[in-house]
């Protein structure tokens, strides 16, 4: 087996547990921000799916990466030690991205179901932890250009 393909599975498959986890966190937010609405009689801002949903984009990210690291690696099998390197370190970037990407729509959804304001900060934090999975992405498909 080729250690540059197993790279690029490394990138997706570690990616996407970093997105299940964000999404764990930021969903669980969401539903309590929920419950609480509902306790009050308040509308329950729908808004709220945004911050649970914004950590699946890691997995596409780490998708977009592996489709570049496969052909790379097909084309350099010499390489294939770099390239499993760049799956794994990059795949962490992502999922420690989508975590914390998590972690702040959660505190996001917290802030918005019980106040009802502030929607456009809270989601401007979130996509700064976003920026992380894009330079990685970006600056790894380089690499492997």
């Amino acid at each position: 087996m080729s250690l540059g393909l197993f790279g690029a599975a490394c990138v997706l498959g570690i990616a996407a547990i970093g997105s299940a986890i964000g999404i764990g966190a930021a969903g669980q937010a969401a539903i309590g921000a929920w419950k609480r609405c509902y306790m009050n009689n308040k509308p329950a801002p729908f808004i709220l799916t945004v911050f649970a949903g914004a950590p699946l984009t890691q997995t596409i990210y780490g998708f977009l990466l592996m489709q570049t690291m496969k052909n790379a690696a097909l084309a350099n099998p010499d390489q294939g030690a770099f390239y499993l390197g760049i799956g794994i370190f990059s795949g962490l970037a992502m999922a420690f991205s989508a975590i914390f990407q998590g972690k702040a729509g959660a505190s996001g959804s917290d802030a918005l179901g019980e106040t009802g304001k502030g929607f456009a900060q809270y989601i401007m934090v979130v996509g700064l932890c976003e920026t992380v999975a894009l330079f990685a992405m970006v600056f790894s498909m380089i690499l492997c250009g």
